[in-house]
């Protein structure tokens, strides 16, 4: 079993994703700036802040895995990249780094576009996607001892559509993940089993990738 952090695990993406972890026997740590008055059972919560990324890494040691799902929104817009950039640099050698980006990353075919590029993106939206664009740019740029992946969620993913479990998901590289009628979602269950699916199995080494259904 696999020693697991989730930075903003008290989020949609962080919270489904500690719960996942956790279910299936991991040790799992659930940091956020404030901890949730619903717990899941065996988990570890602490207060802490992305913001403060050196002292976060030091309580971090030990751990296999970090995954960051805060989002560069609210009164985070415009320090998660420089956070996540910071953790990067602190965390200890061999300790895995995901992040959870969004949809506006992901091409919408072979070769491009991103979809935050295609021309029916949320303007009130972009500032947020392209924040987390840039964090996968420092990633790519970053020296290849460290291991990491990125991952982009479905278009319809977040508490405003939760879904349900089906125990299921597809990648999709780059591209965003779409059904047979031309939707993207995926539920906060699926997503996370695909997080957890990377974690316990590594298919990504040092790339992004997208999940849906």
């Amino acid at each position: 079993m696999a020693r697991i952090a989730v930075i903003g695990g008290a989020g949609y993406a962080g919270g489904h994703i500690v719960k996942e972890a956790a279910e299936r026997g991991h040790t799992v740590v659930s940091v956020a700036r404030k901890v949730p008055s619903t717990r899941v059972p065996g988990v570890t919560y602490l207060e802490g802040s992305l913001l403060d990324a050196t002292s976060l890494a030091a309580e971090l040691v030990g751990v296999d895995a970090v995954v960051v799902t805060v989002a560069p929104r609210g009164d985070m817009e415009g320090r998660v990249r420089g956070g996540i950039a910071q953790l990067a640099e602190a965390l200890p050698e061999g300790t895995r780094l995901g992040v959870i980006g969004g949809a506006g990353g992901s091409l919408v075919a072979e070769g491009g576009p991103r979809l935050v590029d295609a021309g029916s993106f949320p303007d009130e939206f972009k500032p947020e996607a392209l924040e987390m664009i840039g964090v996968l740019d420092d990633l790519k740029a970053s020296d290849e001892g460290l291991d990491w992946f990125f991952v982009h969620p479905a278009a319809g993913f977040g508490g405003f559509a939760p879904g349900e479990r089906t125990g299921s998901y597809r990648t999709g590289g780059e591209v965003l993940v779409t059904g047979e009628d031309g939707q993207s979602y995926i539920s906060g269950d699926d997503f996370a089993i695909a997080v957890v699916d990377e974690i316990e199995n590594p298919r990504h080494r040092r790339t992004n990738f997208t999940v849906g259904y």
